[in-house]
């Protein structure tokens, strides 16, 4: 038995609830100040913590999906073609990486959702103890929050880019629910399930779940779909669909300039990077995880067959085929 330690509030911990539930791999679900004790058995500490059966613990969404891909046969999330394999691990990765960044801003940048979630989440941590304790320690949370708003590059200034990549994710997402709930047949991948953790808090929290429920409800509603696919039976497509083709293009867009913004920066010894994308400019700090992200979408494109190679390439788009050959 597995035991999953996470907050419904983490993106992660819903990404990872809803893949086992999916893929039907016995799991115990640990939240609050408990889940909190198992930081303390991983060298990252950040939540979700998987504990084996073993005994062992590990995090990081990403190889943990591997991993468990590795140990367990039924229900994979991964396609069986390498080329769309690739795919969606690109989309995994941009939905991780990038649209955290939509979850992040949306929550902390403004006062109505600053004040309803760090007092939800100093709730969902306590399980009780009092509503001024909860209270005392959700300012606490949320100062350090919002100071932390630069770090992570979701400030008021880049927000306009968070923004409109949102939205557009949302719209293309909006006109293919309706029409096929997943991306790359009748069945999740792993790419759904982290777009899922990102845009699950944005279906929780004031500012975006009305944004979601005003202009995108089929998606908004998608959400709650998602979170538990236990009896969902499906087949892999031989294509990848239009959605996941746009969402490949809208990456490429957002998502590659910012990879090599950061890797240029890193690679010249500067402390922050300035890129445009969709008539915006960005701005951050140099972050060293981004690299390993792109040193990782590299190794998996060039350990692509050349027959495999040349389809991602009809999909992806220039943008993505400079940056993942360089």
């Amino acid at each position: 038995m597995y035991t999953l330690y996470g907050a419904i509030a983490s993106p992660y911990s819903m990404k990872m609830r809803s893949l086992l539930r999916y893929r039907r791999i016995q799991f115990v679900w640990v939240d609050g100040e408990a889940a909190g004790a198992a930081l303390k058995q991983v060298r990252a500490p950040v939540i979700p913590v998987l504990e084996y059966p073993d005994g062992s613990f590990a995090n990081d969404s990403t190889p943990l999906i591997y991993d468990l891909e590795a140990r367990h046969d039924r229900r994979r999330i991964v396609p069986p073609n390498p080329a769309i394999a690739f795919l969606a691990h690109l989309l995994e990765d941009f939905a991780d990486e990038w649209m955290t960044k939509s979850m992040f801003g949306y929550r902390w940048l403004e006062e109505v959702d600053q004040v309803q979630m760090s007092r939800w989440l100093a709730f969902d941590r306590n399980h009780g103890g009092g509503l001024l304790k909860s209270q005392m320690e959700a300012e606490v949370f949320r100062e350090r929050q919002v100071g932390r708003m630069g770090i992570v590059g979701c400030t008021r200034e880049n927000f306009p880019l968070i923004e409109a990549s949102t939205r557009a994710v949302l719209s293309a997402l909006e006109k293919h629910v309706t029409d096929s709930f997943f991306l790359f047949g009748s069945r999740p991948s792993l790419a759904e399930f982290s777009l899922y953790g990102q845009l699950s808090q944005l279906g929780t929290d004031p500012t975006p779940q009305a944004m979601m429920r005003g202009d995108y409800p089929y998606t908004y509603r998608w959400l709650a779909h998602m979170d538990d696919l236990s009896g969902h039976e499906g087949q892999w497509a031989e294509q990848p669909s239009d959605c996941a083709l746009g969402l490949a293009r809208l990456a490429g867009q957002v998502y590659a300039p910012f990879l090599a913004a950061n890797a240029a920066a890193a690679d010249a010894g500067e402390d922050e990077f300035l890129f445009e994308a969709m008539g915006h400019s960005y701005q951050q700090g140099t972050f060293k995880y981004q690299i390993k992200c792109l040193a990782d979408l590299r190794g998996r494109y060039a350990a692509l067959t050349s027959t495999s190679r040349a389809s991602v390439n009809q999909w992806i788009g220039q943008e993505w085929r400079e940056l993942l050959s360089a």
